[in-house]
């Protein structure tokens, strides 16, 4: 892969690993980095961030919309009144990735944001760092920070799992909550999201 932006047969400039496939294209350019806030879309970010680990971001999009179907949206609500004939049901499910810890996880990661003070979105958005310029190249992008560690820390104790600092720090890179488009990249900074 680059370590610096690409330019597609479209012409325009983007991080290496947003070019190709088409599903990546165009979660690069309409979502990711992008701020995001609602605790339900929150919800679905760490939820798909824990399913990704150990696997690629690719199959976690390539699936993402069984994900939504088999989590009810990913509402906390919902997800958080899930009894063991549900997790059963998603163990069953082959449209997701039926990881017993996972799944577990996901289910008690909506309890945990159903009984925040102030909810998940300000619980999040609280450990965003000040921005600054945008990486160089890939070499440049950090896989872990000082406030993803502290996120992990403040999401664990609050009975959140499958939040690890790495983890955490790939989220805040999808919900924008920092910009980690490289230098030269053609999305423009501090767009919502075009996803929801």
């Amino acid at each position: 892969m680059a370590d610096g932006v690409i330019v597609g047969a479209d012409g325009l400039a983007r991080c290496p690993w947003g070019a190709e496939p088409e599903v990546y294209r165009a979660y690069h350019d309409g979502e990711w980095g992008r701020p995001l806030r609602g605790d339900d879309e929150l919800f679905e970010r760490i939820s798909l961030e824990a399913f990704q680990s150990g696997l690629s971001w690719l199959t976690i999009l390539r699936r993402r919309e069984a994900f939504r179907a088999a989590f009810d949206g990913f509402r906390i609500e919902a997800v958080a009144a899930y009894t063991d004939a549900d997790a059963e049901r998603l163990l069953g499910d082959a449209g997701i990735i039926r990881n017993r810890a996972k799944i577990a996880a996901t289910i008690d990661n909506a309890k945990a944001a159903r009984e925040l003070d102030g909810g998940l979105t300000e619980l999040i958005w609280s450990f965003a760092p000040a921005e600054r310029e945008r990486p160089k190249a890939v070499g440049d992008v950090p896989a872990v920070t000082p406030e993803s560690t502290a996120l992990s820390k403040a999401l664990k104790n609050e009975g959140f799992r499958f939040v690890g600092p790495t983890t955490a720090y790939a989220m805040m890179q999808a919900v924008g909550m920092v910009d980690d488009h490289l230098a030269g990249c053609h999305v423009a900074a501090g767009l919502e999201s075009e996803v929801r």
